[in-house]
Protein backbone atom coordinates (compact mmCIF):
# COMPACT_ATOMS: atom_id res chain seq x y z
CA UNK A 1 0.00 0.00 0.00
CA UNK A 2 1.13 3.31 -1.16
CA UNK A 3 2.13 6.12 1.96
CA UNK A 4 1.04 9.46 0.52
CA UNK A 5 1.98 12.82 2.41
CA UNK A 6 0.15 15.07 1.76
CA UNK A 7 1.48 19.05 3.15
CA UNK A 8 0.26 22.49 2.45
CA UNK A 9 2.66 24.88 0.56
CA UNK A 10 4.88 25.95 3.51
CA UNK A 11 5.11 22.71 4.98
CA UNK A 12 7.07 21.74 1.41
CA UNK A 13 9.39 24.29 1.56
CA UNK A 14 10.93 22.34 4.51
CA UNK A 15 10.89 19.66 2.21
CA UNK A 16 12.11 21.42 -0.38
CA UNK A 17 14.83 23.07 1.93
CA UNK A 18 15.62 19.94 3.60
CA UNK A 19 16.17 18.18 0.23
CA UNK A 20 18.48 21.15 -1.21
CA UNK A 21 21.13 19.67 -0.37
CA UNK A 22 22.74 16.84 -2.45
CA UNK A 23 24.67 14.86 -0.31
CA UNK A 24 21.10 14.34 1.32
CA UNK A 25 19.24 13.90 -1.14
CA UNK A 26 21.26 10.68 -2.20
CA UNK A 27 21.24 9.66 1.46
CA UNK A 28 17.30 10.11 1.34
CA UNK A 29 17.20 7.89 -1.85
CA UNK A 30 19.31 5.50 -0.06
CA UNK A 31 17.01 5.26 2.78
CA UNK A 32 13.98 4.66 0.90
CA UNK A 33 15.13 1.58 -0.15
CA UNK A 34 16.13 -0.04 2.68
CA UNK A 35 16.27 1.11 6.40
CA UNK A 36 20.11 2.11 7.92
CA UNK A 37 21.25 3.26 10.81
CA UNK A 38 23.93 6.37 11.17
CA UNK A 39 26.43 4.49 10.85
CA UNK A 40 26.27 2.94 7.90
CA UNK A 41 24.80 5.80 6.51
CA UNK A 42 28.29 7.71 7.19
CA UNK A 43 30.40 4.76 5.69
CA UNK A 44 28.37 4.38 2.57
CA UNK A 45 29.00 7.81 2.02
CA UNK A 46 32.28 8.60 3.46
CA UNK A 47 30.94 11.11 5.98
CA UNK A 48 31.72 11.92 9.65
CA UNK A 49 29.45 10.50 12.37
CA UNK A 50 28.39 13.76 12.74
CA UNK A 51 27.78 14.72 9.59
CA UNK A 52 25.83 11.90 8.95
CA UNK A 53 23.92 12.98 12.55
CA UNK A 54 22.90 16.18 11.34
CA UNK A 55 21.59 15.07 7.68
CA UNK A 56 19.06 12.77 9.49
CA UNK A 57 18.14 15.43 11.88
CA UNK A 58 17.15 17.83 9.01
CA UNK A 59 15.17 15.12 6.75
CA UNK A 60 13.61 13.76 10.20
CA UNK A 61 12.62 17.42 10.90
CA UNK A 62 10.63 17.74 7.22
CA UNK A 63 8.60 14.47 8.34
CA UNK A 64 10.28 12.43 5.38
CA UNK A 65 11.71 9.86 7.63
CA UNK A 66 11.38 8.33 11.08
CA UNK A 67 14.08 6.89 13.28
CA UNK A 68 14.07 4.33 16.21
CA UNK A 69 15.81 3.22 18.78
CA UNK A 70 16.03 -0.70 17.85
CA UNK A 71 18.60 -3.45 19.71
CA UNK A 72 21.89 -3.91 18.16
CA UNK A 73 24.66 -5.97 18.30
CA UNK A 74 26.28 -3.60 20.92
CA UNK A 75 23.43 -1.88 22.25
CA UNK A 76 20.31 -0.22 20.49
CA UNK A 77 21.17 1.61 17.96
CA UNK A 78 18.86 4.54 15.67
CA UNK A 79 17.52 2.93 12.88
CA UNK A 80 16.42 5.14 10.20
CA UNK A 81 13.08 4.52 7.43
CA UNK A 82 11.25 6.71 4.67
CA UNK A 83 8.05 7.48 6.59
CA UNK A 84 6.21 7.70 2.74
CA UNK A 85 6.39 6.73 -0.73
CA UNK A 86 4.61 9.76 -2.71
CA UNK A 87 4.20 13.49 -1.81
CA UNK A 88 0.84 16.01 -2.87
CA UNK A 89 0.86 19.61 -2.35
CA UNK A 90 -2.97 20.96 -1.66
CA UNK A 91 -3.38 24.20 -2.87
CA UNK A 92 -6.96 24.36 -1.50
CA UNK A 93 -8.71 25.48 1.62
CA UNK A 94 -9.39 22.85 3.60
CA UNK A 95 -9.35 22.17 7.60
CA UNK A 96 -7.84 18.74 8.01
CA UNK A 97 -5.99 16.46 11.30
CA UNK A 98 -2.59 16.29 10.00
CA UNK A 99 -1.13 12.53 9.91
CA UNK A 100 1.61 13.67 12.71
CA UNK A 101 3.16 16.76 13.02
CA UNK A 102 6.92 16.83 14.70
CA UNK A 103 8.80 19.62 16.07
CA UNK A 104 12.02 20.00 17.59
CA UNK A 105 14.25 22.59 20.11
CA UNK A 106 17.64 22.10 20.32
CA UNK A 107 18.79 23.73 23.68
CA UNK A 108 22.21 24.95 24.34
CA UNK A 109 23.30 23.13 27.76
CA UNK A 110 24.42 26.34 29.16
CA UNK A 111 21.02 28.17 29.12
CA UNK A 112 19.87 26.18 32.21
CA UNK A 113 17.33 28.18 34.32
CA UNK A 114 18.14 26.53 37.44
CA UNK A 115 20.95 24.83 39.28
CA UNK A 116 21.90 22.81 42.21
CA UNK A 117 26.02 21.04 42.08
CA UNK A 118 28.10 19.84 44.59
CA UNK A 119 32.20 18.96 43.31
CA UNK A 120 33.57 17.70 41.33
CA UNK A 121 32.09 20.08 39.63
CA UNK A 122 32.80 23.05 36.58
CA UNK A 123 32.13 24.37 33.07
CA UNK A 124 34.00 24.33 29.43
CA UNK A 125 33.56 26.63 26.66
CA UNK A 126 34.66 25.76 23.32
CA UNK A 127 37.71 27.71 24.07
CA UNK A 128 38.19 27.47 27.88
CA UNK A 129 37.35 26.83 31.39
CA UNK A 130 34.06 28.87 32.86
CA UNK A 131 35.01 30.68 36.11
CA UNK A 132 36.60 28.15 38.62
CA UNK A 133 37.29 24.83 38.86
CA UNK A 134 35.11 22.75 41.42
CA UNK A 135 33.11 26.29 42.02
CA UNK A 136 29.41 25.93 42.38
CA UNK A 137 29.59 29.87 41.94
CA UNK A 138 30.70 29.68 38.84
CA UNK A 139 27.55 28.10 37.90
CA UNK A 140 25.97 31.40 38.06
CA UNK A 141 28.63 33.18 35.79
CA UNK A 142 26.82 35.02 32.42
CA UNK A 143 29.76 32.49 30.11
CA UNK A 144 27.41 29.53 30.98
CA UNK A 145 25.63 30.10 28.48
CA UNK A 146 28.70 29.65 26.53
CA UNK A 147 29.29 25.91 28.15
CA UNK A 148 29.75 23.47 25.87
CA UNK A 149 30.48 20.82 28.43
CA UNK A 150 29.23 20.76 31.78
CA UNK A 151 29.89 18.29 34.90
CA UNK A 152 29.34 17.99 38.48
CA UNK A 153 29.42 15.03 40.88
CA UNK A 154 25.69 15.20 42.68
CA UNK A 155 22.75 17.58 41.81
CA UNK A 156 21.07 18.84 39.04
CA UNK A 157 20.39 21.20 36.10
CA UNK A 158 17.14 22.67 35.03
CA UNK A 159 16.04 24.01 31.73
CA UNK A 160 12.42 25.65 30.79
CA UNK A 161 11.64 24.09 27.43
CA UNK A 162 9.50 26.21 25.05
CA UNK A 163 6.20 24.57 24.18
CA UNK A 164 6.13 23.85 20.06
CA UNK A 165 2.86 22.34 19.99
CA UNK A 166 0.48 24.80 18.59
CA UNK A 167 -2.65 26.08 20.63
CA UNK A 168 -5.74 22.92 20.22
CA UNK A 169 -2.71 20.54 19.40
CA UNK A 170 -2.59 17.63 20.89
CA UNK A 171 0.91 16.12 22.43
CA UNK A 172 0.59 12.81 21.34
CA UNK A 173 5.11 12.10 22.37
CA UNK A 174 7.64 13.63 23.85
CA UNK A 175 11.42 12.77 23.52
CA UNK A 176 14.77 14.38 25.13
CA UNK A 177 17.87 13.47 23.77
CA UNK A 178 21.23 14.21 24.99
CA UNK A 179 25.13 13.17 24.89
CA UNK A 180 26.16 12.09 28.63
CA UNK A 181 28.28 10.10 30.58
CA UNK A 182 29.69 9.86 34.40
CA UNK A 183 31.93 12.11 35.87
CA UNK A 184 34.83 10.37 37.54
CA UNK A 185 38.69 11.97 38.50
CA UNK A 186 40.15 12.41 35.27
CA UNK A 187 38.37 9.28 33.32
CA UNK A 188 36.88 6.03 33.82
CA UNK A 189 35.14 3.87 31.97
CA UNK A 190 33.79 1.75 34.83
CA UNK A 191 32.68 4.62 36.55
CA UNK A 192 29.02 3.28 37.41
CA UNK A 193 26.39 6.49 37.90
CA UNK A 194 22.40 7.06 37.82
CA UNK A 195 21.27 9.95 35.89
CA UNK A 196 17.44 11.06 36.55
CA UNK A 197 14.86 13.02 34.21
CA UNK A 198 12.53 14.66 35.26
CA UNK A 199 9.72 16.81 33.49
CA UNK A 200 7.52 19.54 35.64
CA UNK A 201 8.81 17.28 38.42
CA UNK A 202 7.39 14.31 37.21
CA UNK A 203 10.21 11.48 37.35
CA UNK A 204 10.68 9.85 34.22
CA UNK A 205 12.88 7.35 34.40
CA UNK A 206 17.01 6.84 35.73
CA UNK A 207 19.69 5.89 33.18
CA UNK A 208 22.47 3.63 34.66
CA UNK A 209 26.14 5.26 32.92
CA UNK A 210 28.56 2.49 32.62
CA UNK A 211 31.38 4.87 33.03
CA UNK A 212 33.36 8.33 32.52
CA UNK A 213 34.84 7.82 28.54
CA UNK A 214 37.90 9.50 27.97
CA UNK A 215 42.12 8.28 26.96
CA UNK A 216 41.25 9.11 22.81
CA UNK A 217 39.68 12.40 21.56
CA UNK A 218 36.20 12.76 21.38
CA UNK A 219 34.97 13.51 17.30
CA UNK A 220 34.66 17.35 18.30
CA UNK A 221 36.32 17.92 21.70
CA UNK A 222 39.17 20.96 20.99
CA UNK A 223 42.53 20.02 21.71
CA UNK A 224 43.06 21.93 24.54
CA UNK A 225 40.95 19.43 26.34
CA UNK A 226 43.54 17.25 27.37
CA UNK A 227 42.85 13.36 26.24
CA UNK A 228 43.30 12.39 30.31
CA UNK A 229 40.16 14.01 30.92
CA UNK A 230 36.38 13.14 30.02
CA UNK A 231 36.21 13.39 26.10
CA UNK A 232 32.76 12.09 25.32
CA UNK A 233 29.70 10.53 26.37
CA UNK A 234 26.88 8.15 24.87
CA UNK A 235 23.68 9.11 23.28
CA UNK A 236 20.76 8.20 25.26
CA UNK A 237 17.03 9.06 24.46
CA UNK A 238 14.16 9.31 27.23
CA UNK A 239 10.55 9.23 25.63
CA UNK A 240 7.25 9.90 26.81
CA UNK A 241 3.76 8.67 25.04
CA UNK A 242 0.43 7.53 25.36
CA UNK A 243 1.72 4.20 27.15
CA UNK A 244 4.75 4.95 29.45
CA UNK A 245 8.32 6.49 29.59
CA UNK A 246 11.28 4.28 27.83
CA UNK A 247 15.03 4.67 28.12
CA UNK A 248 16.42 3.51 24.54
CA UNK A 249 13.00 2.19 24.17
CA UNK A 250 12.90 -0.14 27.01
CA UNK A 251 10.49 0.79 28.98
CA UNK A 252 11.15 2.47 32.64
CA UNK A 253 7.77 3.65 34.02
CA UNK A 254 4.36 3.96 33.68
CA UNK A 255 4.27 7.89 33.51
CA UNK A 256 2.30 8.66 30.35
CA UNK A 257 1.97 12.29 28.07
CA UNK A 258 -1.23 12.78 29.91
CA UNK A 259 0.39 13.52 33.52
CA UNK A 260 3.54 15.35 32.71
CA UNK A 261 1.06 18.63 32.45
CA UNK A 262 2.76 20.00 29.28
CA UNK A 263 -0.52 20.32 27.47
CA UNK A 264 -1.14 24.53 26.34
CA UNK A 265 1.71 25.67 29.00
CA UNK A 266 4.04 27.85 26.98
CA UNK A 267 6.88 26.27 28.73
CA UNK A 268 8.13 22.90 30.79
CA UNK A 269 10.32 22.18 32.96
CA UNK A 270 13.24 19.58 32.47
CA UNK A 271 15.41 18.63 35.21
CA UNK A 272 18.27 16.10 34.68
CA UNK A 273 20.77 15.02 37.63
CA UNK A 274 22.15 12.66 39.74
CA UNK A 275 20.16 11.96 43.30
CA UNK A 276 21.99 12.06 46.47
CA UNK A 277 20.00 8.50 47.89
CA UNK A 278 20.99 7.04 44.26
CA UNK A 279 22.11 3.89 44.43
CA UNK A 280 25.16 4.97 42.22
CA UNK A 281 26.41 9.00 42.93
CA UNK A 282 28.86 9.12 40.50
CA UNK A 283 28.32 12.75 38.78
CA UNK A 284 27.40 13.83 35.61
CA UNK A 285 29.18 14.99 32.33
CA UNK A 286 26.73 16.60 29.71
CA UNK A 287 28.50 17.18 26.72
CA UNK A 288 27.43 20.36 24.25
CA UNK A 289 27.49 20.68 20.07
CA UNK A 290 31.17 21.49 20.29
CA UNK A 291 32.42 18.45 22.20
CA UNK A 292 32.34 14.77 22.79
CA UNK A 293 31.00 13.16 19.32
CA UNK A 294 27.30 14.12 18.78
CA UNK A 295 26.84 17.42 17.38
CA UNK A 296 24.02 18.35 19.22
CA UNK A 297 23.00 20.04 22.57
CA UNK A 298 19.85 19.00 24.55
CA UNK A 299 17.37 17.59 21.70
CA UNK A 300 14.00 17.93 22.37
CA UNK A 301 11.06 16.60 20.25
CA UNK A 302 7.54 17.04 20.10
CA UNK A 303 5.08 14.89 18.14
CA UNK A 304 1.50 15.89 18.35
CA UNK A 305 -1.37 15.92 16.08
CA UNK A 306 -3.74 18.85 15.23
CA UNK A 307 -6.69 20.46 13.16
CA UNK A 308 -5.52 22.92 10.67
CA UNK A 309 -6.35 25.05 7.79
CA UNK A 310 -4.26 25.10 4.98
CA UNK A 311 -4.50 27.47 1.78
CA UNK A 312 -6.70 30.55 1.58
Amino acid sequence: MSRVLKVSLDEFLEIAKALSNESRLHIFKQIQKTGMNVNEIADMFGLPSSTATVSVKKLEEANLIRTELLPGARGFQKVCSARFDSLIVDLKHTETESEESVRYVQMPIGLYSDCEVRPTCGLASEESIIGYMDEPRSFYEPDKARAQLIWFRQGYLQYQIPNKVPYGGRLTRLEISMEIGSEAPMHNADWPSDITVWINGVEIGTYLSPGDFGGEPGLLTPSWWGVRNSQYGLLKNWRIDEKGSFIDGRKVSDVTIARIGVHDAPAFQLRIGVKPDAVNVGGLNLFGSRFGNYEQDLLVRFDFKQHQSQGG
